[in-house]
């Protein structure tokens, strides 16, 4: 396995548990557990600042090609029946 890859995976592995803890902490604040929640924080604090050394260190994803650019159809309008209904 390339370091690239490896990096990408641990990349994701650490956005996954952020994802969770930040999850957690949200619940404990509005279950108003302050004391849990303080200790979530720290621990995101720490995952945050990893995701960013990890997001600098991995080159991004090549970008997904142009979809080819052609005609649009469009649906016409059937004006059928307006003057009929108008001089009622």
């Amino acid at each position: 396995m390339d370091p690239v890859a490896k990096q990408r995976g641990r990349l994701a592995a650490v956005e996954g548990k952020l994802a969770r803890l930040q999850a957690r902490y949200e619940l404990a604040m509005s279950a108003f557990k302050f004391d849990e929640a303080n200790a979530l924080q720290q621990k995101i604090a720490g995952f945050e600042a990893e995701r960013r050394v990890l997001a600098l260190a991995v080159p991004p994803l090549p970008a997904a090609p142009e979809p080819p650019v052609g005609v649009v159809p469009a649906v016409a309008r059937l004006r059928r029946g307006w003057r009929a209904r108008r001089g009622r």
